[in-house]
């Protein structure tokens, strides 16, 4: 079961992959621009097909993908008649479309899993039927049982009990009038939720423990919480970020020094793979749980992916906008002096910074490879 959660993590990767490249092919199509290869893999060809001006193939390294636009450099040789659909020919906002279109459907793919999550596979939640009741709570006293269902406070009806269970504690002592289902009957028993301190802030509570299940959310729940939740990647994939380079010293620790991994620490893929499988292969969860744990964590990485191939860093994506808005710069201080648009920023001449930041982030990515074999994150399930 472990392995199958490996194998559907691997699928999901490349499937996302392809996902960001079609990004770029699209619009550079829409644009004109001459994509000549579209492939996933690299290395050798395993098969490929010719359709129109683009071969469409995969290679035999399932390491990523790639989308080939011709004319990303002024010193890259065009078909003759065909110069104008140079990508560095394009104005910079159809440059940053294309080279950001990849990021955006990273972003649109995590939300759109977290809206499966929500809306057809379900999240745990707190459910409004009862599975304890405390000795001597005010619940035990109005009695209240287990097995109870909530179904209305002070005739409001229960729909989240996460929100609902708020009346309860802001009702300052307050009588509360609770509808209850229990078995075939509704009853209405009146209960006052009594003060306590946790977490060292007064609550009023009425001593009753609910279930946890999975829950499904309507449509319209299931969009509003997919933006939070993908709100809340977005944010912690930036902090974790800025935190990255901090990391690093103990992620050579833990993979030299035989330190115990931070699970909150930095993960490769290799990494995340093992942790998808764990999920799957639990025999803690339940299928849907392992299958909403999965859909977590592919939603995650692809906001993560996204947000990282932004940073405006050559080679990523982001550091080739850099460049094009840099181009831009340029162009505006040269009409203020009524002077000529400047020639595009060449990138080749920046490929020695370039090669460093590849090399760093190769490096990076040897570690975390030798980390996630030598001493993996091990999930408590």
């Amino acid at each position: 079961m472990q392995l199958l959660g490996i194998l559907a993590f691997v699928i999901a990767l490349l499937l996302s992959v392809m996902i960001h490249e079609f990004g770029h092919y699209l619009t550079a199509k829409r644009y004109g621009m001459k994509v000549s290869e579209f492939f996933l893999g690299f290395g050798a060809r395993l098969w490929s097909k010719q359709r129109g001006e683009t071969e469409f193939g995969i290679k035999a390294i399932p390491a990523g993908g790639y989308c080939k636009i011709e004319g990303m450099t002024p010193g890259d040789q065009m078909p003759e008649g065909e110069e104008g659909r140079a990508f560095y020919k394009a104005s910079s906002g159809r440059k940053l479309i294309v080279l950001g279109a990849g990021s955006f459907l990273h972003f649109v793919l995590g939300y759109l899993l977290l809206f499966v999550l929500f809306a057809f596979v379900g999240t745990n939640q707190l459910l409004p039927t009862i599975s304890e009741v405390v000795k001597g709570s005010a619940a035990q006293e109005a009695g209240l049982l287990a097995g109870d269902e909530v179904t209305a406070i002070d005739n409001k009806k229960v729909t989240s009990w996460y929100d609902d269970v708020q009346v309860i504690r802001n009702s300052q002592g307050k009588p509360l009038t609770l509808t209850i289902k229990r078995g075939a009957d509704e009853l209405q028993i009146t209960a006052s939720a009594r003060p306590e301190v946790i977490d060292g802030e007064e609550r009023y509570v009425l001593g009753i423990i609910n279930e946890v299940g999975l829950k499904r959310s309507n449509p319209i729940t299931a969009i509003k919480n997919s933006a939070t939740v993908t709100k809340s990647f977005l944010v912690e994939s930036a902090k974790s970020l800025i935190k990255l380079p901090s990391k690093i010293p103990a992620l050579w620790g833990q993979t030299v020094g035989g330190e115990k991994r931070d699970p909150n620490g930095l993960v490769g893929v290799v990494g995340v793979a093992r942790v998808s499988g764990q999920a799957i292969g639990s025999d803690a969860l339940s299928i849907t749980e392992r299958l909403s744990t999965f859909i977590l964590i592919i939603a995650s990485l692809n906001i993560f992916v996204g947000l990282f191939n932004l940073l405006p860093i050559l080679p990523l994506d982001g550091g080739h906008m850099a460049v094009a808005i840099a181009d831009e710069l340029r162009a505006f201080y040269a009409r203020l002096r009524g002077r000529p648009r400047p020639a595009a920023i060449d990138v080749t001449l920046l490929t020695p910074i370039t090669m460093v930041v590849f090399v760093i982030l190769a490096a990076l990515t040897v570690l975390l490879l030798v980390a996630d074999i030598v001493n993996p994150v091990i999930l408590n399930l």
